[in-house]
């Protein structure tokens, strides 16, 4: 671009004007970039990794992509792409329209951990742009503003982004240490006790002594923090 800002990778032709036609789409490069940052999280990406499983060299992948940032967002676009419902999933009721949209981005978001905490990329790619637009058309009608309606589906992404980070947390928890709930539970055992005789954190006792057993499993507990989010966004509603 000719202000010095950097090009933004919907823009650009994916075929280049000149030389060769591609050996490659786009497609099979940022699949294979997601199959890197699925299994080694996203500090395993880089542009000469995926050359190298490409079998090309990494000087030429910068003719499909012109940068790890831009295949980056690539990638994003893709996941978010799992986040839409199929046609005719959506009932055009608000309430079943947002939750199912969460339920899909927090199954997605599981399977993509390093995703987790990112609600988009730089721009909106095409299915960043179908998302919102999902997203947008279940609470339109409602007597909200656009900024108003931006909030409130706002509201929903940052719940699940928010839970299934704490979720991915839990789990690396449990995969840096070899032990289960039940054993990282034992192994505090002391530590707890400690806590329980100084009487300092009477909340927190009332948690470890008063909450249900055992506690609720973590789709009851996204269930139960959902319904939450959306009484209150009903209560807002004009």
């Amino acid at each position: 671009m000719g202000d010095g800002l950097p090009e933004i990778i919907w823009m650009r032709s994916e075929r280049p004007a000149r030389g060769p036609a591609p050996a490659y789409s786009r497609a099979q490069i940022t699949a294979l970039a997601l199959k890197i940052a699925d299994a080694e999280g996203l500090e395993a990406l880089s542009m000469r990794r995926v050359a190298k499983e490409l079998g090309a060299g990494t000087m030429s992948l910068y003719r499909y992509v012109p940068g790890k940032d831009d295949l980056i967002e690539l990638m994003i676009d893709v996941v978010i792409g799992e986040w839409i419902p199929e046609r005719g999933e959506l009932s055009g009721e608000w309430r079943a329209d947002l939750r199912l949209l969460a339920h899909y981005s927090r199954r997605s978001l599981r399977r993509h951990p390093w995703m987790a905490g990112r609600s988009g990329g730089v721009t909106f790619g095409p299915n960043a742009l179908q998302m919102a637009e999902a997203a947008l058309g279940a609470v339109d009608g409602l007597g909200l503003n656009i900024d108003q309606m931006m909030s409130v589906t706002g509201m929903v992404t940052s719940y699940v982004n928010g839970f299934v980070t704490n979720e991915l947390a839990a789990a690396e928890a449990r995969r840096r240490t070899g032990l289960t709930d039940e054993q990282l539970m034992i192994a505090n055992g002391p530590y707890i006790r400690s806590i329980l005789d100084s009487g300092r954190y009477p909340l927190i006792e009332r948690v470890i002594v008063d909450a249900r057993q055992p506690h609720m499993d973590p789709d009851e507990r996204f269930e139960y923090g959902l319904e939450r989010i959306l009484d209150g966004i009903a209560g807002s509603l004009p």
